[in-house]
C-alpha cells in the first residue's frame, strides 16, 4: 500500500467517529424541479448493478450524489446530455454536438464511470471523438449521479463513480383508477430543429402494465454566439421504446424492455473538433440496441432478492470517402448480477454476484482495393478484442444508534483481455474497501465521512484504435490494473425551509492504464497502453437552498483540481481520461405560484483557467521541444424555464425555454480546448457551443 493511501486511511479513521447522516439529508419535493439537483441528493446502490428501485438508497459517508427527476427533464425540455447534467454540481458536458458528448465528474472522463440503463451497463467506446453515452431524455424517470468511488454495490469500475438512468414505465405513467392512457408531445426549438415523441400506456392485468414510445429528432446546424452557422452539427435521431412489467403478487415483481436507438448526420471527420473552412462532412450513422429484464422478490420478510440481465449492442459506421471509404465499429456487452438482501436485527447486508461480457470489433467495409492502401497490414481487415468480468461483493449497513449509521463492505473483481487480432492479452484481480458512517449531531445538524476503494482492471479498447502494425507491442509487460481510493468529509443541514452542505474530498488513481504518455519498449506501437502514473483529483462542493411557499433559491459551487503526475489534465492530451474545467458555481430560482403554473431561472458561470500548462505528452514523445500554454476562457449562462397548464390540469401543458439567454459565445470548459494559437496545432479545438436558443414545447395527455 503507498504512503498516500496509508494517510486516506488514516484520516477516514480520525474523522469516521464524528461523521453525519446522509439519510437525513432533505429530499426536495418533487414538485420543485428547480431545486432537485442542488440539494446533496442520493443515489449510489442502485439495486442489481443499476436496477430500477421503488426510492435513492442513499451512500453513507457522501454529501455529494446527485439526483435529477423526471420534472427536472420535463420543464427544460431536455433533448441531450448537455440540458439533462447543465446545472448538477461537478458534472460538466462537453463536445457540444449530440453525438459528441462527454460527460465529466470531478474532471473525470465517462470511460472512468459505471454507467448503465435500467441496470445495463454502458462499456467500451465505438470511436474516441465520439460519446460513449446516448440517452433519450423523453425516456427517462430519474438520474442518478454517484461522485467518487462508494459502496461495494457502486459496480464494475466505478473508479470514478456512476450514473445510473432509470427510465420509465406503466406504473409512472398511469393516473389513479385509469387502466390505459397516452401523452403526445411536440417541440420546436429556434436553434435549429423540432422534436415529436408519443408514448402509450395501459394496465395488462393487477399491476402489470406495458409502455411504448416513439421518439423523432431532426436538427438542422446550430448557430453559436457568434450567429455563426456550426458545421457538422445537424442530425435525426430515432428511438422506440417498449417495456413490460409490475407487481405478479407474492412479492414478486418483473420487468422486460427493449429499446432501439438510430442517429444519423454529416459530420467532420472528428466530430468534438470543428469543420474548418473548406473540409468535408462525412456521412455517419450510430445505432444503439439494448435487452434489459429485471426479477425482484420481496414480500416484507428479511430476505430479498434481485436479477438484472442484459444485452446490448451500438454500431457506429463513418464513410470517409476521402481516404479509406467506409468504416464501422460495433460494441456488445451482455451480462447479469444477483443481489441477495437480508435484515438482520440493526443490519441491513447486502451480497451479491456480477458478470459481464464485453466485445468490441472495427473493421474495413469499403472494397479492398479502397483500404488496402491504408492498412498496416492488406491482409487484415477487421480487428476485434473481447473480455470477461466477474465480481463478488457484499455491503453492510449498521445502525448503531438512532443518529448512527454505520456502513462497510468488500467487493473482489476479476478482469480478463483477449487481443483476439493479435494474440495478446492480460489479466488481473483485486480486493476494494469501503467504510462510511452517518451521524446526526443536533436536530438539523449531520456531519459524515467515508473512505471508498474501487478497482478496474484492463477493458476493451476504443474501436477505432484496434488496428496495430505488425510485430509492436501494444500492451506493457506486467500491466498493472487501476486502484483508486476516495475520500469525503462533509457537514449538512435542514432546518426551517433552510438547506445547506459542505463537503472535501480527495481522489488518489494509482497505477493509471493510459496509451502513448511515455516512450514504452521497442518495437513499440502507436497505441501502447502502460501504467503512466497517478491521478489526483481534490476538491470541495459547496450548496445551500431555501424554500417558503412559492419561492424557492437554490445554488451550488465546486471547485476541483485534477493531476496526472502533478501536471493538469486536459481533453486533447489525455483523451479518456480527464479534463481541467475552471470553477463553477450555479444559482436556480424557481416560482411555483399554483400546481398549474411554474418558473425556474438557472445561471452557471464557470471562472476563467489561466496559463494551463500542456503538451507535457507530446513533448515526452518528442514532437515538440518544450510545453506551451493555453487559456480557457470564463463563461456565463443564464437559462429561462417556464410551464403552464391551461386546463388546470396535465391534460394539456404548455412548455417555453430560453437557453443561452445571453447569446454566449463559448466552448464549454469539457469539451476540447483551443490550442489554435500554437503553432502546428491550430485544428485542435473544442466546438462552440449553441446560441440562444428559444423552445416551445405542448404536451396532450389522453
Amino acid at each position: 500500500m503507498s504512503q498516500s493511501k496509508a494517510s486516506l486511511l488514516a484520516a477516514a479513521a480520525i474523522v469516521l467517529p464524528s461523521a453525519a447522516a446522509a439519510q437525513s439529508t432533505p429530499q426536495p419535493d418533487a414538485a420543485h424541479a428547480g431545486d432537485t439537483r442542488q440539494d446533496a441528493a442520493a443515489s449510489a446502490a442502485a439495486p442489481a448493478e443499476g436496477a430500477p428501485a421503488a426510492a435513492p438508497i442513499v451512500v453513507v459517508g457522501k454529501l455529494t450524489d446527485s439526483a435529477i427527476t423526471r420534472d427536472d427533464v420535463e420543464l427544460t425540455q431536455a433533448n441531450d446530455l448537455a440540458d439533462l447534467f447543465r446545472s448538477t454540481p461537478s458534472v460538466s458536458v462537453g463536445g457540444a454536438i449530440g453525438i459528441a458528448q462527454k460527460i465529466y465528474v470531478r474532471g473525470l472522463e465517462d470511460s472512468q464511470l459505471n454507467v448503465s440503463i435500467d441496470g445495463a451497463q454502458v462499456q467500451g467506446t465505438l470511436f474516441h471523438h465520439v460519446g460513449r453515452v446516448s440517452i433519450e431524455p423523453e425516456l427517462l424517470e430519474r438520474v442518478e449521479v454517484q461522485t467518487g468511488a462508494g459502496e461495494a454495490t457502486a459496480g464494475f469500475g466505478a473508479i470514478g463513480g456512476a450514473i445510473r438512468f432509470r427510465t420509465r414505465d406503466a406504473a409512472d405513467l398511469l393516473e389513479p383508477g385509469r387502466d390505459v392512457g397516452a401523452i403526445v408531445k411536440a417541440g420546436w426549438f429556434s436553434n435549429d430543429g423540432y422534436k415529436l415523441s408519443g408514448t402509450a400506456f395501459g394496465r395488462l392485468a393487477g399491476d402489470v402494465g406495458i409502455v411504448a414510445a416513439y421518439v423523432h429528432q431532426d436538427r438542422d446546424p446550430y448557430r453559436d454566439g457568434h450567429g455563426e452557422r456550426v458545421p457538422g452539427s445537424g442530425a435525426e435521431q430515432n428511438v422506440a421504446f417498449v417495456k413490460l412489467g409490475g407487481d405478479v403478487g407474492g412479492g414478486h415483481g418483473f420487468s422486460l424492455s427493449y429499446e432501439q436507438r438510430e442517429e444519423e448526420g454529416e459530420f467532420g471527420a472528428r466530430p468534438n473538433w470543428p469543420v474548418m473552412e473548406g473540409d468535408d462532412l462525412f456521412p455517419a450513422e450510430a445505432s444503439r440496441r439494448t435487452v434489459i429484464g429485471n426479477y425482484r422478490f420481496d414480500d416484507g420478510g428479511p430476505v430479498g432478492l434481485e436479477l438484472v440481465g442484459y444485452w446490448t449492442r451500438a454500431e457506429f459506421e463513418l464513410d470517409r470517402f476521402d481516404r479509406w471509404g467506409l468504416y464501422g465499429a460495433e460494441i456488445e456487452n451482455w451480462g447479469g448480477d444477483l443481489r441477495i438482501g437480508a435484515s438482520v436485527g440493526a443490519h441491513d447486508i447486502v451480497g451479491g454476484v456480477a458478470y459481464r461480457n464485453d466485445s468490441v470489433a472495427s473493421a474495413y467495409l469499403a472494397e479492398p482495393a479502397t483500404w488496402q492502401p491504408w492498412a498496416w497490414d492488406p491482409d487484415i481487415g477487421r480487428f476485434g478484442e473481447s473480455g470477461e468480468l466477474v465480481g463478488v461483493y457484499v455491503q453492510d449497513r449498521w445502525q448503531v444508534a438512532d443518529p448512527l449509521l454505520l456502513s462497510f463492505g468488500a467487493r473482489y473483481d476479476y478482469y480478463t483481455l483477449d487481443i483476439e487480432t493479435y494474440g495478446v492479452g492480460t489479466s488481473s484481480s483485486g480486493v476494494s474497501f469501503n467504510i462510511g458512517a452517518d451521524l446526526e449531531i443536533l436536530p438539523g445538524l449531520t456531519a459524515n465521512a467515508g473512505y471508498a476503494e474501487a478497482f478496474r482492471g484492463k477493458e476493451i479498447g476504443d474501436a477505432f484504435t484496434l488496428e496495430h502494425r505488425p510485430g509492436r507491442a501494444i500492451l506493457q509487460p506486467g500491466l498493472q490494473p487501476e486502484t483508486v481510493g476516495n475520500l469525503e468529509v462533509g457537514l449538512a443541514y435542514d432546518r426551517g425551509g433552510f438547506h445547506a452542505s459542505a463537503a472535501y474530498y480527495a481522489m488518489e488513481i494509482e497505477d493509471v492504464v493510459f496509451d502513448q504518455l511515455y516512450r514504452g519498449p521497442f518495437p513499440q506501437d502507436g497505441v501502447y497502453f502502460e501504467n503512466v502514473g497517478t491521478f489526483r483529483s481534490e476538491g470541495f462542493e459547496l450548496r445551500a437552498g431555501y424554500r417558503r411557499g412559492a419561492f424557492g433559491i437554490s445554488g451550488f459551487y465546486n471547485h476541483y483540481d485534477p493531476e496526472l503526475n502533478d501536471r493538469p489534465v486536459n481533453g486533447y492530451e489525455h483523451l479518456a481520461l480527464g479534463n481541467t474545467l475552471g470553477d463553477q458555481w450555479n444559482v436556480s430560482a424557481t416560482f411555483d405560484p399554483s400546481p398549474a403554473l411554474g418558473f425556474e431561472a438557472s445561471l452557471t458561470r464557470f471562472e476563467r483557467v489561466e496559463d494551463l500548462e500542456v503538451l507535457f505528452r507530446d513533448v515526452e514523445l518528442g514532437y515538440v521541444p518544450a510545453t506551451e500554454f493555453i487559456d480557457k476562457p470564463g463563461y456565463t449562462t443564464l437559462d429561462l424555464f417556464a410551464r403552464w397548464q391551461p386546463l388546470g390540469s396535465d391534460r394539456f401543458e404548455l412548455l417555453a425555454a430560453v437557453y443561452n439567454l445571453f447569446d454566449e459565445a463559448y466552448i464549454a470548459h469539457a469539451s476540447v480546448a483551443d490550442y489554435s494559437a500554437i503553432p502546428d496545432y491550430g485544428i485542435v479545438s473544442g466546438v462552440r457551443e449553441p446560441g440562444r436558443n428559444f423552445r416551445l414545447g405542448a404536451a396532450f395527455r389522453f
